[in-house]
């Protein structure tokens, strides 16, 4: 380490009280975190793309400051499906400041790496006040039942009004309408659940049946008078 001349030439001056880091909240625990691996925690975050076509959902699990778990969810252009899949291979193992300088090759995914790395050194994390926090498998409960990402998409226009294309539970097959011609029901396929039913000898069409679902007032009985595609009606 060098130091200017005009520092060799100063006095030494005796440093007063030793002022510690604050201390953070993780799993269960207050830490005055001074290391990487100090850190430890769980936690969700959302990045955008630099045009702000896309998003990524990013799930961390984080013990001793290595990436143990990494859930990648995209929304967006096609290729950001396949940076999901290069950044679920790279970020495990990493420590969160080698995965904070690492390209993940998608902008959203950076930047939720960026978001995330905040959260979890400033004890901002889902599992701050758990003891020992989340098993490494964790992130997985996100998924729910099938193993699918939850989705919400919706499509609406002025002049013919609102169609459910898909939700948490599934695809979208119908729309049911009452008296008034409004939304007051819906159909949906459990895609998870199909393929899973498929897998074990169903055929298609069993599969079909046995993961179709509905929510609302969908039968005639609870106020229905007509169904519609909302894909094509």
């Amino acid at each position: 380490m060098q130091y200017s001349r005009e520092v060799e030439e100063m006095c030494c001056v005796a440093k007063g009280p030793k002022h510690d880091p604050a201390p953070i909240p993780e799993e269960g625990k207050w830490v005055c975190a001074k290391l990487i691996t100090d850190i430890s925690g769980f936690t969700h975050g959302v990045g955008w793309c630099a045009p702000q076509q896309g998003a990524c959902k990013l799930t961390l699990n984080v013990k001793g400051g290595v990436i143990q778990e990494a859930l990648v969810e995209t929304i967006g252009c096609s290729g950001m499906t396949h940076s999901a899949a290069m950044a679920a291979e790279i970020l495990p193992h990493k420590t969160i400041l080698e995965a904070l300088n690492t390209d993940l090759v998608c902008d959203a995914i950076n930047t939720a790496m960026r978001e995330l790395f905040l959260q979890i050194v400033y004890g901002r994390t889902q599992s701050a006040f758990s003891d020992d926090g989340l098993v490494i498998g964790a992130g997985l409960e996100d998924l729910g039942k099938g193993l699918r990402s939850q989705v919400g998409t919706m499509y609406g226009t002025a002049r013919k009004g609102v169609r459910y294309l898909e939700m948490a539970e599934g695809y979208v097959t119908r729309l049911a309408l009452d008296k008034d011609n409004q939304v007051c029901g819906y159909e949906f396929l459990s895609l998870g659940k199909m393929t899973d039913f498929v897998k074990k000898g169903l055929t298609p069409n069993e599969a079909w049946e046995k993961s179709i679902g509905h929510y609302g007032r969908f039968t005639e009985e609870a106020g229905a008078v007509k169904y519609i595609d909302p894909r094509k009606e």
